[in-house]
């Protein structure tokens, strides 16, 4: 797993560079951090917990009313963007990005990179 973490925040180093990006993770569906790319106050672990509880609690409210799974969570504040997207079967990708930040080209951004973990977790499986 220590190459694909490598080729992971890799992914994520890129995508922290395509605009206001505050922090990045990849977590697992059950609240594991797989890796991420914060502030150095954050903590990362509780960060991933809260990301994936968000995300069950989305699907769990949509599946309940006949409306299936969500692409995407999005909670915007004052100061921020938190987009939470599915990224295969057993992982998401988190990001906090600037409120000024585009939601459109975020989601773009986060869309290629999803592709690219996607690939690069089933190469492991194998």
């Amino acid at each position: 797993m220590a190459g694909a973490i490598e080729k992971l925040d890799k992914v994520l180093n890129d995508l922290r560079g395509s605009g206001d990006i505050k922090a990045l993770a990849i977590v697992s569906r059950d609240g594991l951090l797989i890796t991420s790319n914060m502030p150095g106050d954050v903590h990362a672990e509780t960060f991933a917990i809260m990301a994936a509880t968000m995300l069950g609690a989305a699907e769990t409210a949509t599946l309940e009313m006949n409306q299936g799974v969500p692409d995407r969570l999005i909670v915007e504040t004052d100061e921020s963007k938190l987009v939470i997207m599915g990224a295969g079967e057993r992982a998401m990708l988190v990001l906090i990005a600037g409120s000024r930040a585009g939601l459109g080209s975020i989601i773009v951004e986060m869309d290629n990179a999803i592709a690219k973990i996607r690939d690069i977790l089933s190469e492991n499986k194998k």
